[in-house]
């Protein structure tokens, strides 16, 4: 398996939620290597029904090969993506895997080590497909108008940088699009984001970070894929650069923290999240969990926090092109 050698700003997860609440407590577990060969066949739907292709411990490490969004099969400017893909089988999840003790009600800790990109360059794909997007007609957004041209751009991607064109040069800065845990009796396809988690495809769920997942099924059944190389805040056209990776997750199990919504932790904030349509309801929902959040944990006035968050509240959108909308609302550990 092709190593992950670069190094993120790690250090500040001795003193994280994962760390302190989680069973593994920071010990160095076993590493697990999740391949496409162990993998087999990728899913395009998150729930408890598939066969775990894993078994772990709380604090054991996993270095997963993701593949991009398409699978594989866009490999040329010239290919037309209508001919090529059928949706909804895009997003290829890795997964399940299962944890060991978890339970409905735990919660599932993901530390975000590194993602390297693998394969042969160009790496990296971007294009745009009928009735996707954040500025065409969709399924849910219907109009009469022709859709958009479709359009495949293919990047080279490395670990410093993102060649966009001979003009542009963009920053390497990888994150996970859909990280989950299963929902407890639904099957819910890897486009759709919810409160499980799914296809959140915020920029901030990349390496040095750590997600937190509501546990509502016997294992958790975690599910990781859909791997950016960069995206701003929207994926406006529907895709990011999408690539193939060799990402090292450490994973922890989390008791007595129920949760109702994904949450994120970084170096310097805090963060919830929220997706649904409208946008503003993502929103909602995200503000509402940070607002519970630091009067769970951190001894807030249930309104006082409301009120500091209209002057200090930051948020991130992930994307408003899926079934669903995702939001992110933080705020400055420097305030907890």
């Amino acid at each position: 398996m092709e190593m992950v050698m670069r190094s993120y700003p790690n250090d500040w997860v001795a003193d994280s939620i994962m760390h302190r609440k989680g069973i593994g407590g920071g010990s160095s577990g076993v590493t697990h290597e999740l391949t496409e060969e162990t993998q087999g066949t990728y899913l395009y739907t998150i729930g408890p029904y598939a066969d775990p292709v894993l078994s772990i411990e709380p604090g054991d490490r996993v270095i997963v090969e993701t593949r991009d969004a398409f699978e594989g099969k866009i490999t040329s400017e010239s290919d037309v993506p209508s001919e090529l893909l059928e949706v909804p089988f895009l997003n290829p999840q890795c997964g399940p895997i299962f944890m060991a003790g978890a339970e409905k009600g735990d919660v599932l800790a993901v530390h975000i080590e590194s993602m390297a990109p693998r394969g042969p360059q160009p790496r990296g794909t971007c294009c745009m497909i009928k009735e996707f997007g954040g500025l065409t007609s969709t399924y849910y957004t219907a109009t009469l108008n022709e859709p958009l041209p479709e359009k495949v751009r293919k990047v080279k991607v490395d670990e410093e940088n993102v060649y966009w064109s001979d003009r542009v040069t963009l920053p390497y800065k990888p994150h996970i699009g859909t990280l989950s845990c299963s929902p407890q009796i639904d099957s819910i396809n890897s486009l759709t984001p919810d409160d499980h988690g799914g296809n959140m495809d915020l920029p901030d769920m990349g390496p040095g970070t750590i997600t937190y997942l509501p546990v509502r099924a016997p294992g958790a059944l975690l599910y990781i894929g859909d791997a950016h190389a960069c995206q701003g805040d929207g994926e406006v056209c529907g895709v990011a650069v999408e690539y193939p990776t060799t990402t090292a997750i450490t994973v922890d199990l989390i008791k007595g923290w129920t949760i109702d919504w994904p949450r994120l932790e970084a170096d310097d904030f805090i963060m919830a999240i929220g997706s649904a349509r409208p946008l503003e309801d993502a929103t909602r929902i995200a503000y509402r969990e940070l607002v519970r959040w630091m009067v769970k944990d951190y001894g807030y006035d249930q309104w006082d926090a409301y009120m500091m968050l209209s002057q200090c509240g930051k948020v991130r959108l992930g994307n408003f092109v899926d079934p669903k909308y995702t939001m992110g609302a933080a705020i400055s550990k420097t305030y907890l």
